[in-house]
């Protein structure tokens, strides 16, 4: 299907935000279940305990006011470009710690290989151009910002 023939972005990206409280990966996978799809492909990012070899404590993510318009718009780009019936992107911000979700993305296609690959470009899309910046705090009590333009 030629994406001149896919259905409007609008039909497809099921579900993009960004929030300040915890992240579900059960709303995600909700967002984008659909009869026609057999493939589904999640993409979970956590708080990790490292960075280059150093210890980090917790995250702080911030986002410009016109984040979620970009991401939208990163969201609407994969649903055109990408042979997939289904998008979802949530992202976080606030202060996270170890473990927390930072970002979901999912999408579904009617098969596997299209879901891999718009799913890859999604997350890729989303952290190239969505200008959301997480401020690391590290075990020694520096912190760096990470993403600034």
């Amino acid at each position: 299907m030629s994406p001149q023939e896919r259905e409007p972005a609008e039909g497809v990206v099921r579900l993009c935000a960004i929030r300040d409280q915890a992240l579900s990966v059960d709303e995600a996978l909700s967002a984008i279940a659909d009869p026609a799809c057999g493939g589904q492909v999640l993409f979970v990012g956590r708080v990790r305990d490292h960075d280059h070899a150093r210890a980090v404590t917790a995250l702080a993510y911030q986002a410009h006011p016109q984040a979620t318009e970009r991401m939208a718009a990163v969201c609407a780009e994969i649903a055109q470009e990408y042979d997939v019936r289904a998008v979802a992107a949530l992202h976080r911000v606030g202060d996270l710690r170890i473990g927390d979700i930072a970002v979901v993305t999912a999408v579904a296609a009617a098969h596997r290989g299209a879901a891999f690959e718009a799913g890859q470009a999604l997350i890729d899309r989303l952290k190239a151009s969505t200008p959301i910046w997480k401020n690391q705090h590290f075990a020694d009590g520096a912190s760096e910002w990470v993403g600034l333009p």
